[in-house]
């Protein structure tokens, strides 16, 4: 499996070290790179972008800050609509709001790609431990 994980914050950072500890493939973008520094060290890809992490993964993950986070890292420039495929799969696990989450759900079926709203409990422990409890809406064909 090949995974794009944007976003290296304290869930972000712990997520994806359970799945490189789990032989996983993980591109990872951060608008700052220095962040993304301890999920390198134990074997990440860089990106310089969510497009770029976008290109030739299965999965793209997003976890990041704030709604206006979410939605520049998908429709900005360069965000991921701007390079993802059909047969991809976007799930976001930031805590958004129900109309973004609808706006990329829109977005995602017009680009051929499954789309999961899939945000988390558990914090930081929970992340750490592998013990996230996840709330997923979308297309039950995606999930």
């Amino acid at each position: 499996m090949k995974i794009a994980f944007i976003g290296t914050g304290v869930m972000g950072t712990d997520i994806i070290n359970n799945f490189l500890k789990n032989g996983e493939d993980v591109t990872v973008y951060n608008r700052t790179k220095a962040h993304a520094q301890g999920v390198l060290d134990h074997g990440a890809k860089w990106a310089d972008s969510a497009a770029k992490a976008t290109l030739g993964n299965d999965f793209v993950f997003t976890m990041v800050g704030f709604p206006k986070d979410v939605e520049e890292n998908y429709f900005g420039e360069e965000g991921i609509f701007s390079t993802v495929k059909p047969g991809q799969t976007l799930i976001d696990m930031t805590t958004s709001t129900p109309t973004l989450a609808e706006k990329i759900a829109a977005e995602g079926k017009r680009k051929g790609v499954g789309v999961l709203d899939a945000p988390v409990s558990g914090g930081d422990v929970g992340a750490r431990d592998g013990k996230l409890t996840t709330m997923v809406g979308g297309d039950k064909n995606a999930f």
